[in-house]
């Protein structure tokens, strides 16, 4: 495989679209990844980041534009990439007949690892995934947290270049999610190349060094976290919960409000210090209020809009 020049992209994408049905869910993109970074993709549902990411690894035809992973084009070189690419997928595809360490055996010798070689690659990612007393366990006998620990070491068998994470922390308990951020964040400092997708805007905010939304096919923002919020959206938010017409009209009057908005039964300010609603709520009976600093969460839906996507 041809190297990557320390200046060139681990992963470029040159207009490139996908289309279903007639509709654009890839439209013209235009990314380049550099080697090293951590890169979070994010969206609401029918984005297009899932396809994007399946056309990386060439599971999903190229309708038009450019994709090279390497250098090298994955139209003409997929199963080239998929060898040096490391992929965690939404849900977990462990073989359930299988132990743990026959899970990683067998994965291994996909990519034509030799039995010694395999068996000190299983031995490294076993303790790297804290799952060495787990080796002779079946898949059932592990928690969610057990599973997604096991999928990612598998996804770490062929010492891959770039590894590409799908909502790889969705569903599990706020301790297993931050084991597996841990383990990331390992995996960032010895060089790898991390995609991720997520819908938890805090792992995005905390892990990533750069951050893309997309919606509709389409790039709507890049730039590392901080710049996003600092950039898109006001420095605080106030949220008001179920209060009267007459306190929402009162809280308005505040001059250094940029944006207002309205969900269901909550009210949110947009602005600066909001000082005047600030003293107009402490001044009141209404203490079901939360002050505090914008973050990508509030980034992302300015960005995409509250509207519920199935």
């Amino acid at each position: 495989m041809k190297a990557v020049n320390s200046q060139e992209a681990i992963v470029k994408l040159v207009n490139l679209s996908k289309v279903y049905d007639g509709k654009a869910v890839v439209n013209k993109l235009n990314i380049a990844i550099s080697p090293g970074v951590f890169c979070g993709i994010l969206g609401p549902n029918g984005a297009g980041k899932t396809t994007t990411l399946r056309m990386l690894i060439g599971h999903c035809p190229i309708d038009s534009g450019e994709l090279s992973v390497f250098g090298l084009s994955v139209f003409d070189n997929a199963s080239k990439i998929r060898a040096s690419v490391g992929v965690v997928p939404q849900m977990d595809n462990l073989d359930p007949d299988f132990t743990v360490e026959e899970n990683l055996h067998v994965y291994g010798k996909f990519f034509g690892l030799g039995s010694l070689e395999l068996k000190d690659r299983i031995k490294e990612l076993l303790e790297f995934s804290s799952l060495e007393e787990k080796a002779n366990s079946k898949i059932s006998e592990l928690s969610g947290g057990m599973r997604r620990r096991l999928t990612l070491a598998r996804a770490l068998i062929n010492k891959p270049k770039l590894l590409i994470l799908d909502e790889p922390t969705t569903g599990l308990d706020p301790q297993a999610r931050q084991a597996i951020w841990q383990k990331l964040r390992e995996l960032k400092k010895q060089g790898l190349t991390l995609i991720l997708t997520t819908h938890y805007m805090e792992e995005a905010e905390r892990l990533c060094d750069r951050v893309i939304v997309m919606d509709h096919g389409e790039v709507m923002a890049d730039a590392p976290p901080k710049q996003l919020i600092k950039s898109e959206i006001e420095a605080h938010v106030l949220e008001v919960h179920a209060a009267n017409e007459f306190l929402i009209e009162e809280l308005k009057q505040d001059k250094s409000m940029a944006r207002f908005e309205h969900s269901g039964d909550i009210c949110f300010f947009y602005g600066e210090k909001l000082s005047h609603a600030l003293d107009v709520l402490e001044r009141s009976s209404h203490d079901d209020y939360l002050f505090r600093p914008a973050n990508l969460e509030d980034v992302f839906i300015k960005l995409t809009g509250r509207d519920l996507r199935e």
